[in-house]
């Protein structure tokens, strides 16, 4: 059995360059002559239904599952690697798919967004991060100051998303732009936390 399975996240606010990375390490193991098969979560189509593209539009051809499980069945005998994009999207078995396959050799890479709309932790990323191998967080530009952007700030009609609106919603630039903690504003936060303790 190989003994060079492992995990490896790549994380960040949107606009960080997370898929533009992934996408770079796939073609560096396709020039050493590895098998490497993608895949992104169905619900992600907002460049492509069966790519993995950055917002600058470099591209990958990738498979589209809308479980976790659904990996299997494109993985045979002779896959060096397996890269997921939009990792946050995917249900939490997720977690024991890559556990699974980084225990029998593969290479298990990931990229996804650490943190919602809010500045809260997706369940999924946090998990992978804690077992992660290697771990590589990005980050942008905030669209505000010029700072280091760690938040995605979400856009509705001019002004902050509320706390309380839906935490999934699909978009790019029309939706989210980046910003640094200081910029970041989720109106109703302070309120709806304080009331849950």
């Amino acid at each position: 059995m190989e003994r060079n399975g492992s995990i490896e996240i790549i994380c960040g606010p949107m606009f960080a360059g997370k898929s533009e990375e992934i996408i770079r390490r796939v073609r560096r193991m396709e020039y050493a002559k590895k098998k490497v098969i993608c895949f992104k979560p169905g619900i992600d189509n907002r460049y492509s239904q069966d790519e993995i593209v950055s917002h600058n539009q470099s591209k990958k051809k990738s498979y589209v599952i809308s479980s976790s499980k659904d990996i299997y069945k494109y993985l045979d005998d002779d896959v060096y690697s397996i890269v997921i994009d939009e990792v946050q999207f995917l249900d939490m078995g997720i977690i024991s798919v890559i556990e699974d396959l980084a225990s029998k050799g593969i290479r298990v890479i990931v990229g996804g967004l650490d943190l919602d709309f809010r500045g809260e932790p997706f369940t999924v990323t946090m998990e992978i991060l804690a077992r992660a191998e290697k771990v590589t967080k990005l980050s942008a530009i905030c669209v505000r100051c010029g700072n280091e952007a760690t938040r995605t700030q979400r856009i509705i009609n001019g002004i902050p998303a509320f706390y309380e609106d839906e935490i999934i919603q699909i978009g790019a630039f029309e939706k989210y732009e980046p910003r640094c903690r200081y910029c970041h504003e989720v109106p109703h936060k302070e309120e709806i936390v304080k009331e849950s303790k």
